[in-house]
């Protein structure tokens, strides 16, 4: 119902474009209150600027009530660092929030000092009122007052509208970001500006319309030229800021130096560049900046970490973890910590953990940390790794499935689950896991690799069919990868496709010069391919690159003595078996053959006479020593001086057998593995074919070509053929090895005395096979030793923002440590690594 009275005593209403002052307000309110006649003024409901800012009102509410449903009712949490006016006592912390307004009104007035970051120590809190800030604030809040008397009292409809809606597109969007409702988690943000900078402009073209009036147009238009010019050429250098990271945060630090954020955002941009001393300085200066920043000290940390100090890395998270919040004994109380601060223990216990007996106190940290916050997920796979080096692969187990309540989705942990039924021996379970952490992230690098690998070892035609799928898979994502390669290669060798592993092979070899495996395992295929001469240089840098590779010397040393004819080499070879392992039959018996090969038989009898007695039970030894004391007594009973006998009786060093070699320990010879210089390459093919047509010359016996090679002894520590490798046995890896004579067979099956022993190259012709299995949540660098014959990496975790060094969420590094292929079968540190 309207109701319509005359209006009496001039109290008029007109209609205003939807404008309704105070005063108008103040005189319908006074004519209600007297019990005069009034008429509500036209346009003042539903009008429709009205409506519209109803609408506004009405979605402006449902807006911020979605936001708080998101938010799950709370208010976000920051800590004193993002905003430390927000913990300052009275009358500081009101000082400090109504002296912001004035700054962010001189950032619209002069844009000149812009930064990127204006959190922490930007801004020096007002603490008193004696503060000359004050004055500013006083400043601020005068020209506002200003203008809201001439938008609200001035009588000037016109005026006051353009003025009402300038101020209030400047104010309004400022409010929520004021911090005069709520504390935000920030200081002063210039991004918050954007919507208020449409009033402030609304004000500045009314206030160049009213100068145009009253002063000289021309020099307005000047000076409001000269204003778009200098902001033009301020926006373009500032688009050079933008150029990068770095750029961004040095200009930050030359408008603001007490901002350690800053200074840790331009060491993270060096750190990402591997540019890390010069990083270290910077994440050094945010520390003076902000003595308790606990960041800062983690990236110090970090850092140090990089460049291999250890020492000071650890100093510097002690420093970081001993200024998070303490507990009080005998009290309970609740404390905040920023999520990445939490970050300390893992970066911690992922340091001290490269030492192995310190892995204890590496899991108390991680228990420390789960027990701050229970769905730290990262934190339980972390503890995994610890308890499986620990050997406690139930527990691990039990960590894993804990952590997939809070994270039921993340393949890393299926992945880990995998790797810990694999400890356990149990290969299908394991692979079920494997393929589970597929099924959530089909392009899960490790979970591909390691599944291959296991389907491979699993012996079925059709499961190595799905495994060469999987590794070319891979392929297509890095070609670059060279366990990839060797792995694909390894298959080709199941399906006795020669030609294709071999292609395979050389390619893993050319991405890894020193990849141990792929080295061994091609120079055996180009020797059974009755190609040695091909095969020689890549035994020599097997040998180059890891001196300690047995099988590697002993298949060296047999193409030195059929191929090569080069007896000091191979004496090298087997003296170098012998440093590694004195009782070595195999090196042993063909170091003999060496000394047989000399002529010098007396020599060559103390030594098989060594061999036969530390293994009296191989028939072969027992015979090649009588063959060689058939002969000695022959040339005693000669009656003549020959060269023959001279050599076969020459003087030796008779501790060089039976003294030291008893104790452990051979004479020490500086050995040369390149003794080849040039005379092994392809085109040697053809000698290599005229040299295994040829006998030796010597007493009418030949040298047969390595398929004429009686098959060795077994490594005691190696799976031969008659003693098959039983997966269920400590789940150890199944070896493939290639076939050869299961008994050892003189190379002359006379037992004439001129006959000789030869080398027995085939206990090194068994294939090596490494499968690396990995944990995703850590680095090379924090793995240790396990069970004795599987080896295991770590997987950085692919969870945002983690690194590979540790998990800091603060700064996300490239990996920069992708581990190595699972060691040799035959290498002593075999192992998880």
């Amino acid at each position: 119902m309207s109701h319509h009275y005359a209006p009496q005593h001039g109290c008029e209403f007109t209609e205003t474009s939807g404008l309704i002052r105070l005063g108008d307000i103040y005189q319908l309110a006074r004519s209600m209150m007297s019990g005069k006649s009034f008429t509500l003024p036209a346009g003042w409901w539903p009008h429709e600027a009205s409506r519209r800012l109803a609408v506004l009102c009405v979605t402006t509410v449902a807006l911020l009530f979605a936001r708080l449903q998101i938010m799950g009712s709370q208010l976000p949490v920051f800590t004193r660092f993002d905003n430390p006016a927000s913990v300052a006592l009275t009358p500081a912390r009101q000082l400090s929030y109504n002296y912001l307004v004035s700054v962010n009104l001189w950032l619209l007035l002069f844009p000149c000092d812009l930064c990127c970051d204006w959190t922490m120590g930007t801004v020096p809190l007002v603490e008193s009122f004696t503060d000359p800030r004050n004055l500013a604030t006083l400043g601020a809040y005068t020209v506002i007052g200003v203008l809201a008397w001439v938008a609200f009292v001035e009588n000037h409809r016109q005026k006051s509208a353009v003025v009402v809606m300038g101020l209030a597109f400047m104010l309004l969007p400022f409010l929520p970001a004021s911090n005069l409702f709520f504390p935000v988690g920030f200081v002063i943000a210039e991004r918050v500006l954007y919507m208020p900078s449409m009033g402030f402009c609304i004000l500045v073209a009314y206030g160049f319309h009213v100068l145009s009036e009253r002063w000289s147009r021309k020099m307005t238009w000047c000076c409001l030229g000269f204003l778009l010019l200098t902001h033009s050429l301020k926006t373009y250098n500032r688009n050079a800021d933008w150029e990068s990271e770095y750029s961004i945060f040095m200009s930050g630090l030359k408008v603001n130096q007490r901002n350690a954020k800053l200074f840790n955002n331009v060491g993270h941009a060096l750190e990402s560049e591997g540019r890390f001393e010069e990083a270290l300085q910077f994440f050094h200066k945010a520390v003076r900046v902000q003595e308790d920043d606990v960041g800062a000290h983690i990236n110090v940390g970090r850092t140090y970490n990089h460049l291999k100090m250890f020492k000071e890395a650890e100093l510097a998270y002690l420093k970081a973890k001993s200024l998070l919040p303490k507990a009080k004994p005998g009290e309970s109380y609740q404390a905040r910590i920023a999520p990445n601060h939490l970050n300390v223990f893992l970066n911690l216990a992922n340091l001290i953990s490269k030492n192995a007996t310190r892995l204890e106190e590496a899991d108390l940290l991680y228990r420390q940390a789960i027990s701050m916050r229970s769905d730290y997920t990262q934190a339980y796979i972390n503890r995994g790794d610890i308890l499986i080096k620990l050997n406690r692969t139930k527990e691990a187990q039990e960590v894993y499935e804990r952590a997939l309540l809070y994270d039921s989705t993340n393949p890393d942990i299926y992945y880990n689950l995998g790797v810990v039924f694999l400890e356990q021996g149990k290969a299908s379970q394991a692979l079920a896991y494997l393929d589970k952490a597929l099924e959530f992230d089909p392009e899960h690098e490790q979970a591909l690799l390691n599944s291959a690998i296991l389907l491979q070892e699993l012996g079925r035609p059709e499961l190595r069919k799905i495994a060469r799928e999987r590794l070319l898979k891979l392929l297509t994502k890095d070609e670059s990868n060279e366990r990839v390669h060797f792995n694909l290669g390894m298959l080709a060798m199941d399906d006795r496709n020669t030609d294709e592993a071999e292609n395979w092979f050389r390619r893993a070899v050319h991405l890894k010069q020193d990849f141990r495996s792929a080295l061994f395992n091609l120079a055996l295929l180009l020797a059974d391919d009755h190609r040695p001469l091909e095969a020689a240089p890549f035994l020599n840098q097997l040998v180059k690159y890891h001196p300690d590779h047995i099988k590697g010397l002993i298949l060296l040393g047999d193409i030195y003595i059929n191929n090569i004819k080069d007896l000091d080499a191979a004496e090298n070879c087997y003296k170098r078996i012998l440093q590694l392992d004195p009782i070595n039959i195999q090196g042993l018996h063909n170091l003999c053959v060496v000394y047989v090969e000399r002529g010098k038989l007396l020599q060559a009898q103390a030594c098989l006479s060594h061999a036969h007695g530390l293994a009296p039970g191989e028939e072969y030894i027992g015979r090649h020593l009588q063959i060689v004391q058939t002969r000695i007594n022959r040339l005693r009973q000669s009656a003549d001086g020959s060269r023959e006998k001279e050599v076969a009786f020459a003087d030796y060093d008779p501790r060089e057998f039976g003294g030291n070699a008893a104790s452990g320990s051979l004479p020490d010879p500086q050995l040369d593995f390149q003794l080849l210089q040039g005379t092994v390459n392809n085109d040697n093919v053809h000698q290599e074919q005229q040299q295994q047509q040829q006998g030796d010359g010597t007493e009418g016996v030949a040298h047969g070509t390595v398929h004429d090679m009686p098959t060795p002894l077994p490594h005691p520590e190696l799976p031969s053929k008659d003693s098959p490798v039983s997966r269920q046995a400590a789940a150890e890896p199944v070896f493939i090895e290639t076939e050869g004579s299961s008994a050892p067979e003189l190379l002359s099956q006379s037992l004439a005395d001129d006959s000789k022993p030869a080398p027995l190259p085939d206990a090194a012709r068994s294939r090596e096979r490494e499968p690396a299995f990995e944990h995703p949540s850590e680095t090379s660098s924090s793995r240790s030793s396990r069970s004795s014959s599987r080896s295991t990496e770590k997987y950085p975790s692919s969870s945002a923002g983690l690194q590979s060094a540790s998990v800091t969420p603060q700064h996300s590094a490239p990996r920069n440590d992708a581990p190595s292929i699972g060691q040799d079968l035959d290498d002593p540190s075999s192992g998880m690594s």
